[in-house]
């Protein structure tokens, strides 16, 4: 047996699982069939490549050294198909992403930073849908969210990038609100009022809602779910809703936007790619683009200015 990418793989799946267990369910096969192609791998490479350990499977000595082989040779086959697909005609990026303030500027920033590389856009209400059609070769690139813990399982092949690692959810609520005097919100005052649901609900964002509010002593009323942007701030603006938002929205007639008190809800904006698809080059443009996108709307509201300038941990990487 000579080996190929596919035994590669399989080893790298087994080394970041730490299990053939769960390398299995990544790799889509059975564990015994996963462990009958691991003992063909070793009888090929001349020893064990993995040992029971206490958290699971370790590399031995030979399977550090294969691991560092199989990754390197993985990469080079990554960027080759990145690279020939970039340099080809007539063959466009595919950008999926989730509603998310950024989205709007980032198609003028792609456009001015990838100038004569075609990109299509396509928006998504479920992150989810979003990971699946990334790992089945939909989207070569997709741009999501993360609500508090949550983290979006990626298929295989793909790679991401943390572009903003924290944001501070506020409130949006009718400016004839009684609570629209305050400087900052208590979540606990919004106990009797009719909630918007938020537009995705597999990023953690509903389970971050309801598990904040029942910290506050409440269970919210979810009435609404809207997509429709205006019909959304009228209804907030006619005083039958509120909604979470993300600081960065801009400014509605009618609304406005308030932090909440110890900012029990945070999202996380991640890029994430198919590195057979999308080159090292192409990337770092993706990524830039969708920094000066939320970068240019930091400025929308003077409390998340503050924030954001009192945490620079949070900011996009300097690429």
């Amino acid at each position: 047996m000579q080996l190929e990418l596919r035994h590669l793989q399989a080893v790298c799946r087994i080394a970041e699982a730490g299990s053939l267990g769960g390398a299995a369910r990544r790799l889509g096969v059975s564990q015994p069939a996963l462990s009958a192609q691991l003992r063909r791998i070793e009888r090929v490479t001349g020893g064990e490549l993995f040992v029971r350990g206490r958290s699971g499977v370790e590399p031995t000595a030979l399977g550090q050294f294969v691991l560092a082989k199989a990754r390197r040779v993985l990469s080079e086959m990554d960027a080759l198909g990145a690279e020939a697909r970039a340099i080809s005609t007539g063959t466009p990026l595919r950008l999926g992403c989730i509603l998310l303030v950024l989205l709007d500027g980032l198609l003028a920033q792609t456009d001015q930073s990838m100038s004569g590389q075609e990109i299509t856009v396509d928006l998504e209400d479920s992150v989810t849908a979003l990971a699946r059609m990334l790992g089945a070769g939909q989207y070569d690139a997709i741009v999501y969210g993360e609500v508090n813990d949550h983290e979006v399982p990626l298929p295989q092949g793909a790679h991401a990038r943390t572009l903003v690692s924290k944001e501070p959810f506020c409130i949006r609520l009718s400016a004839k609100h009684p609570l629209a005097a305050l400087d900052r919100i208590d979540l606990a005052d919004l106990a009797d009022e009719s909630w918007m649901t938020l537009v995705e609900d597999d990023d953690g964002g509903p389970e971050a809602l309801v598990g904040a509010c029942a910290k506050a002593g409440f269970s919210p009323s979810l009435r609404y779910r809207i997509t429709d942007r205006k019909m959304h701030y009228d209804l907030i603006a006619a005083g039958r809703a509120i909604s979470l938002s993300q600081p960065t929205a801009p400014p509605a007639e009618g609304t406005v936007m308030r932090p909440i008190i110890g900012a029990p809800i945070t999202g996380r904006i991640r890029l994430a790619w198919n590195r057979s698809a999308v080159s090292a080059g192409q990337a770092r443009l993706l990524y830039r683009a969708a920094a000066r996108a939320y970068l240019a709307n930091v400025d929308n509201n003077a409390f998340h200015k503050a924030w954001w300038d009192a945490h620079p941990e949070a900011h996009p990487a300097a690429d």
